[in-house]
């Protein structure tokens, strides 16, 4: 209500007879909310108003650029969450509809690969799950997130002008450094996925970075000079999740997997170090047939399933 009255003060009690609720909850919400970062002048008894249009994920705001693709209507906003993809998963599990997306502002457990965590500073990331049930074989979960890859990259592309790079699997580098991960999850039979939930964590408006992330870590911001739009990057990214996750199915996972190896440069030529098992190091030699990795080292050729890879 607020958002919507954005130029006028708005008495505490307009605000609690049009939500149906008692002028001292109209104020414990309001309080909450500046607890939250929301930015709202005046008390209860001259009335409220927004100081500035927050930006904020919330599902008001995000729908209108949501038309045409599975996600509009169905987008779950939370202040702060433990992590967007337990939320999901859950979600799959208890027969949610395909197309729901858990946005967070803040994460106080949010995860990575490999059982990392993902630092999920308050307002500063995009830290998104979203629900889908592909009509995939189990075999073809990692072309959905490279495919979840290729379209976080557009849509920075689009909506910044930066041209993030790929390393595989699903690691997106602005300036050689860490800006977005992907986690993807699922529940799946021998034969088929129920359920799959592709998160996604960008580092936006982060300005530093602290201890050994310092190193290896960056946001837009950083990398731009600028401060960005959240919601209109949420919008951008959802809209071209969409696309990427309606391609795979229509054209499947050959024609994704053809297309990151084209647009990593990580895939072909480069020398890396894989940190599988004992770790070994090589050179990259492409994509094998389902996706994965494929890399020749003195010993010979060898393809790396689940890894991480990086430059040396």
């Amino acid at each position: 209500m607020l958002a919507d009255h954005t130029t006028v003060v708005v008495s505490g009690t307009k605000l609690a007879d049009e939500i149906g609720i008692s002028r001292s909850a109209v104020w414990r919400s309001v309080e909450h909310l500046r607890e939250l970062g929301v930015a709202i002048a005046g008390h209860p008894r001259t009335g409220y108003q927004l100081r500035e249009v927050p930006d904020l994920l919330l599902a008001e705001f995000l729908d209108p650029a949501l038309r045409g693709t599975i996600f509009r209507g169905k987008v779950r906003h939370y202040f702060r969450a433990g992590s967007t993809n337990v939320l999901a998963m859950q979600a799959g599990a208890a027969g949610e509809s395909e197309g729901t997306v858990f946005v967070a502002e803040e994460q106080t457990a949010g995860r990575g690969r490999g059982g990392h965590s993902w630092e999920s500073a308050k307002s500063a990331g995009i830290y998104c799950s979203a629900l889908l049930r592909p009509q995939l074989s189990p075999a073809d979960a990692l072309p959905l997130s490279l495919a979840a890859g290729m379209a976080t990259a557009a849509a920075v592309a689009s909506a910044t002008g930066l041209q993030p790079d790929l390393r595989w699997p699903n690691d997106l580098l602005l300036g050689g450094r860490k800006f977005c991960g992907i986690l993807t999850e699922m529940n799946a039979e021998a034969t088929r996925v129920r359920y799959a939930v592709v998160g996604i964590g960008i580092n936006v408006n982060q300005e530093r970075f602290g201890g050994e992330l310092a190193a290896i870590a960056t946001s837009i911001r950083q990398e731009s000079g600028r401060a960005w739009s959240r919601l209109e990057l949420c919008g951008a990214l959802l809209k071209s999740l969409d696309r990427e996750y309606r391609a795979l199915l229509e054209n499947g996972p050959q024609d994704v997997i053809a297309r990151f190896e084209q647009r990593s440069s990580y895939a072909k030529g480069k020398r890396v170090r894989v940190e599988e098992g004992s770790g070994f190091e090589g050179v990259t030699d492409g994509l094998d047939p389902r996706g994965f990795l494929r890399v020749q080292t003195a010993d010979g050729p060898r393809i790396v399933l689940s890894g991480g890879v990086r430059e040396i």
